[in-house]
């Protein structure tokens, strides 16, 4: 499983990558975490403001810091 955590590396982008980490590690996930931080590439998800968490290919929640449990809800359905 892919997670990418798309921004450019602020706090909330930081925050966001420690949450999906935890979440893969408390579902008992292989996921690999991905920091995104090139603008270009970011903008090919279509997200309007970051940062951005992306599982599978499939933009999960933008603009805003999911819960530990929202993202081991979208892991458990991705997987």
């Amino acid at each position: 499983m892919e997670i990418k955590v798309l921004g450019p590396g602020c706090r909330n982008c930081e925050k966001l990558a420690e949450e999906a980490k935890r979440a893969a590690k408390e579902t008992g996930c292989a996921a690999e975490v991905v920091k995104v931080t090139d603008m270009k590439q970011i903008m090919t998800y279509g997200i309007l403001s970051t940062p951005g968490l992306v599982i599978n290919g499939q933009v999960k929640s933008y603009g805003r810091i999911p819960s530990v449990s929202e993202i081991k809800k979208w892991i458990e359905e991705e997987k």
